[in-house]
């Protein structure tokens, strides 16, 4: 396995290799809470029918203008493009970036979803599909993210975003959680990614339980609506700017 750096991007290159062929391409994805798990880059090009409810439910919520946030092999922007809707696609992947390119994705941008440029162009529908919130890395990086989201959240726009609650990850065979309260917030999980002996730069990725995203959407201006869940603990949320908040930027 070679060591990461700067310009690895194990991610693009399995999506690349799969646009050009390559059906069996297959990353390895490394937590430090769970075994080495496949992730199969086909995945990633999934028809609207392959999608799980949730994702299928959100593309419905969508309203006006949408930015897709950690947009990957372009799926989600491809299928909202077919709808009509006018979508910028945005991921930190270059490799997925050309991919999206190739694929027809009409709007494509190579940023980290901190680093938006301060344009002043603003969005109807942020999208935040695959457990998305997680892009967000930490709780520290969720509060980050719903402030700066105002700068680009057009009144009345709403943050559609996935993610789950992985307690489960931490329970003895009893069924007792095995979590050290005075450590990190459970759902902060570190991942990397391996393909063909390539290991990207490890990355924070977070797993949010609803009832602390409803207090940190709280204390950011924010109104959380929960869309729907399914069967394993994950939601759909929404969030929206409580009247009075669009114009806080602080």
């Amino acid at each position: 396995m070679t060591s990461s750096s700067a310009t690895s991007d194990p991610l693009g290159r399995a999506l690349t290799a799969y646009l050009r062929g390559d059906k069996s391409a297959t990353l390895t994805v490394h937590t430090n809470v769970s075994e080495d798990e496949p992730l199969p880059a086909s995945y990633f090009f999934r028809s609207l029918w392959e999608m799980p409810d949730l994702e299928r439910r959100a593309l419905e919520e969508c309203q006006g203008r949408v930015l897709d946030l950690g947009a990957g092999a372009g799926a989600h922007a491809l299928e909202l493009q077919n709808r009509g809707f006018s979508v910028r696609a945005l991921d930190v992947s270059a490799g997925a970036v050309q991919v999206m390119h190739e694929r027809g994705v009409r709007e494509v941008a190579h940023h980290n979803l901190f680093d938006i440029p301060a344009t002043g162009e603003q969005f109807d529908t942020i999208l935040m599909l695959m457990n998305g919130l997680g892009l967000v890395g930490t709780l520290e990086g969720l509060a980050r993210f719903l402030k700066h989201a105002r700068g680009f959240l057009a009144p009345g726009g709403q943050i559609l975003a996935t993610s789950s609650d992985v307690a489960y990850l931490y329970e003895d065979e009893e069924g007792a959680l095995l979590i050290d309260l005075n450590g990190p917030y459970y759902g902060e999980i570190e991942y990397a990614m391996t393909y063909e002996g390539e290991m990207g730069t490890p990355f924070q990725w977070l797993f949010v339980e609803a009832s602390i995203l409803q207090d940190y959407a709280e204390e950011a201006g924010y109104e959380l609506e929960i869309v729907a869940e399914d069967e394993q603990q994950q939601y759909l949320a929404r969030l929206t700017l409580s009247a009075g908040a669009h114009d806080v930027n602080q």
